[in-house]
């Protein structure tokens, strides 16, 4: 059933992942394939990059820098991307775009810009997940720690970096990735899966 389920992720995937951006009805269209009935943990990340490579997209490949970072965070190896999608599924947890408006090609100050810009939007998203607010929220990479940790506090919502700066996991930025984000998952109680691997 696992290796069927498979299939059917990656068919019905878009034929030109990787080489393009979506729109913003795309990344959200992936992404509710894999929202958790029941959900734990809320992450919150910058923006798609704009190479269209996108962390819910199924024929990606595992090696993905945010992608191999959170399922480490699981503590497994999957296989594929889709096994890897169900068992982030399965463990409550959702990763959420700041803006779905690629913004990896920009300037800092553009880029936090379209940050302040989209906020709205997020929040809305954010409240549609947890109507209560009560799920807890982990923010990664720096700016949007810096620019929508107030913001998100400020609307009642539970943002476990409290002050923490949590970065993107790549350029040498992995250790320090795992380090802070385990820190904030273990200072709220959160578990983990034992490690293993995921086919």
């Amino acid at each position: 059933m696992a290796i069927a389920a498979e299939k059917n992720d990656i068919a019905s995937g878009h034929a030109d992942a990787g080489r393009a951006p979506l729109p913003c009805e795309g990344y959200l269209s992936l992404r509710r394939r894999y929202e958790p009935e029941i959900l734990s943990l809320i992450v919150v990340a910058e923006s798609p990059p704009q190479s269209g490579k996108y962390f819910y997209k199924p024929d990606g490949e595992v090696s993905e820098p945010l992608f191999a970072a959170l399922m480490k965070a699981l503590g497994i190896s999957p296989g594929t991307k889709p096994c890897g999608l169900h068992a982030f599924r399965q463990r409550g947890w959702i990763l959420v775009d700041a803006t779905y408006e690629p913004v990896n090609g920009l300037y800092n100050a553009a880029r936090d810009a379209i940050l302040i810009r989209d906020y709205p939007l997020l929040r809305d998203d954010l409240a549609r997940l947890t109507p209560d607010r009560s799920r807890p929220l982990i923010l990664i990479k720096a700016n949007v720690c810096r620019i929508l940790e107030p913001r998100l506090t400020a609307d009642g919502f539970t943002v476990l970096n409290s002050g923490r700066s949590i970065p993107f996991p790549s350029h040498g930025w992995q250790k320090h990735f795992h380090r802070a984000f385990g820190a904030a998952l273990k200072a709220a109680g959160i578990s983990t899966y034992k490690k293993g691997t995921v086919t």
